[in-house]
């Protein structure tokens, strides 16, 4: 069973950064990678996603030119990188893994395999 851990999150002023990193138990050869996001009282979304190719990459349109999702298959690892933060990004970020899943797999209703267990992320105006 695949387990994640995610670290990197933490409390940020608008418009700073952070980078969010989520290290897998096994080999992430086989799987396209995601980061969901939930805040209080707000569904579950799905952020940025990257095929297990390594070639394509999905990101929500709110996040488009701030946050730079990548992996490291060498270091079974997976990086979002949160630019230009703003209040609105405050949520905790869950790292997930799909097995021979699509690179968009993050942008609808399906959900993925494995879950990390969340790493916060707060935004203060």
């Amino acid at each position: 069973q695949l387990q994640m851990v995610e670290s990197g999150g933490g409390s940020v002023q608008a418009g700073g950064s952070l980078r969010l990193s989520c290290t897998a138990s096994e080999s992430i050869d086989e799987y396209s990678m995601g980061w969901f996001r939930q805040a209080p009282g707000q569904e579950r979304e799905g952020v940025a996603c990257i095929h297990w190719g390594g070639d394509r990459t999905y990101y929500r349109d709110s996040v488009k030119g701030r946050f730079t999702i990548s992996r490291d298959n060498a270091k079974n690892t997976l990086y979002l990188q949160l630019d230009s933060l703003k209040p609105e990004d405050t949520a905790m970020y869950y790292c997930t893994a799909d097995r021979w899943g699509l690179y968009d797999y993050c942008s609808g209703i399906w959900s993925p395999d494995h879950w990390g267990q969340g790493t916060q992320v707060t935004v203060s105006s």
